[in-house]
């Protein structure tokens, strides 16, 4: 059959243009369909945005470390300043990116795309057809059904509000929720959280979540665990958050954090035979759905594997080289994942809480590094990396508590993907004195030595 495209990329995120970007250096015909902004959620509401806006609090919440050795700033953080830098640097990034996919040749369709078989979707009254058609629609901020759902906000909003609010109650206490306590504290926003589970951040270690719980509790953020929100109401200029127990919170924000879920409304997948739940959508070991020429890719898929940008990315590679004819299966490494809460929590391979299970198979261990070389990490003495090791004390999983988490996982990743051992990481000579050095000193002597 004669089709308008070799490949249709519905989504023109990260899970898309990637691989587009090397099916068009092999001369295949491509093009996108795009509903909200090009670049897709983490350039544009998410990850980028989020980043700028850390950056300053980061460097605030280090300086309070060095009060006792005589270090003081009266530092004024101006929210409306912040929304200024935000949208001067995020703001031109989604006509960039249009202009660069239509400058290599791409067509970008703006609108909702539906299938009108599974060759063929429909954008307004225009219909294309494609060979091959990759989904990467990603995912949505859900919110409860409950009276009162329409008061709530979402990641989205509140990185473009005008002003911050002098309460905001957050309902949920996993990644977005606890990352945004961090940041928003910090300008003097009061904070109340309710979770349904008994602990925050429940992808991570007990003991970790709860080191950034208490320190979040210490900043007077109250938290309410076990509680599950039956109601919003508006009440005046307020809101009232009441939980089933009878808890009444008053509040002037209400943010919506209790997860996402696939981004497949409106486009017609059955009418395609795909199979598809707000999960997401299943695949095979090659990316495909349930049918061969339709593929997804990034947040909308249904998995295990964490939901992440660079994981993203890799899918959208992989599957341009499967269109290519790669016949291999996809294989991820592990992969590194990092909570920005003030202090972080960085995490990879194992979890903690998943060999704490298995202790047949997983044993943990310590390394204290902020206590054990405070010069190296910057007067921050409860950093700390526990250690998942297997029986053979090769390092299988970490998660590492600090501000400088995030980096320092990186290495930490290399060393499990490598399969390195105890004088591997030995024989390489860091950069002194530095956090990697300081890491892998400690680190070394407890993986595997000899053949």
């Amino acid at each position: 059959m004669n089709y308008d495209f070799d490949v249709l990329y519905i989504g023109t995120g990260h899970a898309a243009w990637h691989g587009a970007l090397i099916l068009k250096q092999f001369g295949k015909k491509v093009a996108f369909v795009e509903r909200d902004l090009t670049g897709g959620t983490c350039t544009n509401y998410g990850c980028d945005a989020k980043a700028l806006l850390d950056g300053p609090a980061e460097l605030v919440s280090a300086l309070k470390r060095y009060e006792s050795i005589g270090v003081t700033a009266d530092i004024h953080m101006d929210w409306r300043k912040f929304m200024e830098y935000k949208h001067q640097s995020i703001d031109p990034l989604a006509p960039l990116m249009n202009g660069m996919l239509e400058g290599q040749g791409f067509t970008v369709f703006h609108g909702n795309a539906s299938f009108v078989d599974e060759h063929t979707v429909s954008i307004g009254d225009t219909t294309v057809s494609a060979e091959q058609i990759v989904i990467a629609t990603g995912q949505y901020d859900a919110k409860l059904e409950i009276p009162g759902k329409e008061y709530m906000h979402t990641s989205r909003d509140i990185l473009s509000i005008p002003e911050l609010p002098e309460h905001i109650t957050f309902i949920g206490a996993g990644i977005i929720s606890m990352e945004f306590i961090s940041l928003l504290t910090q300008f003097g926003t009061k904070a109340t959280v309710i979770e349904f589970a008994d602990r925050a951040l429940l992808a991570y270690s007990e003991e970790y979540a709860a080191r950034i719980t208490e320190k979040m509790k210490a900043a007077g953020v109250e938290f309410y665990f076990g509680e599950s929100v039956t109601s919003v109401e508006h009440q005046g200029d307020r809101y009232v958050v009441t939980t089933a127990a009878g808890l009444q919170v008053v509040t002037d924000y209400v943010l919506s954090a209790i997860g996402r879920r696939a981004n497949i409304e409106g486009l017609n997948l059955e009418v395609a035979g795909v199979v598809a739940s707000p999960r997401g959508i299943p695949v095979d070991d090659h990316m495909r759905t349930n049918v061969p020429h339709i593929y997804a890719s990034g947040d909308v898929v249904d998995k295990r594997i964490p939901k992440l940008t660079p994981t993203a990315t890799f899918e959208s590679n992989y599957i341009a080289g499967a269109i290519l004819g790669n016949p291999a299966p996809i294989i991820y490494p592990a992969v590194p994942n990092v909570v920005f809460t003030l202090p972080r929590i960085a995490a990879v391979g194992v979890g903690v809480s998943e060999a704490l299970k298995q202790p047949e198979t997983y044993h943990l261990a310590k390394v204290e590094f902020g206590k054990a070389l405070a010069f190296e990490y910057r007067n921050e003495t409860d950093a700390e990396l526990t250690a998942v090791l297997d029986q053979d004390n090769y390092i299988v999983g970490a998660e590492i508590f600090g501000d400088n988490a995030g980096e320092m996982i990186n290495i930490v990743t290399l060393i499990i993907n490598g399969h390195m051992s105890g004088e591997q990481v030995a024989g390489t000579i860091w950069a002194f004195p530095t956090q990697t050095d300081g890491l892998v000193e400690l680190l070394a002597p407890l993986l595997h030595r000899g053949a």
